[in-house]
């Protein structure tokens, strides 16, 4: 067992964990502070609208109430309560026309009314005017805030980001220390495994070459069971004579193959020309059938042409027979009905 690259190992693999570790508690670290600027963002999203739907709703309280409206006498539920009974005097201006106390055209209080208008319309401009720049001032107030906050979770987020920057040069620079003494290490090895590669393989070509494998020495193969047998996996061939006999005894069979291959040979011919006499002889009898069929064929066509002249005749005797036998109105109908 090689105890130093277990050695070695072991401690890549501590460092590697540890590594992993750090690396581990770093992405947790980020996310738990990516977690809590959301939250903040979050809250201070909230807050925002809280507290502009709340200043809304001040406004709406304070500035903007029921009865400030210029047609809330339209719908005012009191309406009823506050009206003045139908008739106080006889000068009441609330008269109808029936009554002959006020006449169409007449206005009065023209000017009194008018100077209230004027006055009303100045009141609510006024009003409005405040309305505004309150409302402005509480949105540039908010929008400090905003900006306030914003700046100071960018602040947060830069220190943060150096931080990580730091952190992952630490890791880079550990890591490339490690990197580097391993691979001085591997290298060392792998010299050292070079070296003894070689070495073995000297002594193997060595042995190799001053073995009777290689010297190809023929003594190696004689067999303790006698002269006659050999040991197959060092026999280094036959002798020369031995060759001579395997020789002689091929070319033997080869004289032996052609005697052989010469007698099939004069074989074949000699069975190709009675195929081609039997083919010849069967030719000449299918001629001589074929000439023998036109022939018969010949004569039982003539034989065929005399009887169907007899039996046209012997058709035409009998219709002129049948002919004279019928009456002259029928003969007529049935000669018609015929040509017809």
């Amino acid at each position: 067992i090689d105890k130093d690259a277990l050695d070695a190992q072991i401690k890549e693999r501590k460092i590697q964990e540890a590594t992993e570790k750090a690396q581990d508690e770093k992405l947790a670290n980020e996310m738990k502070q990516n977690d809590k600027i959301m939250c903040l963002l979050e809250e201070q999203q909230k807050n925002d609208i809280r507290n502009v739907n709340k200043a809304i709703g001040e406004f709406r309280k304070n500035f903007q109430k029921p009865e400030t409206r210029r047609e809330f006498d339209l719908y005012d539920p009191q309406a009823l309560k506050k009206e003045t009974p139908a008739r106080l005097s006889d000068s009441d201006p609330r008269c109808s026309v029936s009554g002959l106390q006020k006449f169409m055209g007449e206005d009065l209080n023209y000017a009194q009314r008018m100077v209230f208008q004027k006055e009303q319309l100045r009141e609510w401009s006024l009003q409005q005017q405040r309305d505004l720049r309150n409302a402005l001032a509480d949105k540039k107030r908010s929008d400090d805030l905003y900006d306030k906050d914003r700046l100071e979770l960018d602040r947060k987020a830069v220190e943060l980001q150096r931080a990580d920057e730091e952190t992952r040069r630490a890791i880079c620079a550990a890591t490339k220390d490690f990197n580097r003494a391993q691979a001085a290490e591997l290298a060392e090895k792998k010299k050292l495994e070079k070296y003894q590669t070689m070495k073995d393989d000297m002594a193997e070509i060595s042995s190799l070459l001053q073995g009777d494998l290689l010297c190809e020495n023929p003594e190696q193969a004689a067999s303790s069971l006698g002269s006659h047998r050999v040991m197959t996996d060092r026999w280094k061939g036959m002798s020369r004579d031995q060759l001579m006999a395997i020789r002689n005894s091929q070319q033997q069979q080869i004289l032996e193959k052609q005697r052989l291959k010469e007698e099939e040979h004069r074989r074949n011919a000699e069975w190709d020309r009675q195929h081609v006499q039997a083919a010849r002889a069967q030719l000449l009898l299918e001629r001589q059938q074929q000439r023998q069929t036109l022939e018969w064929r010949r004569a039982l066509d003539s034989v065929n042409a005399e009887l169907s002249q007899e039996q046209k005749s012997k058709n035409m005797h009998l219709k002129e027979e049948e002919y004279s036998n019928v009456p002259t109105a029928e003969y007529y109908a049935q000669f018609n009905t015929t040509s017809r």
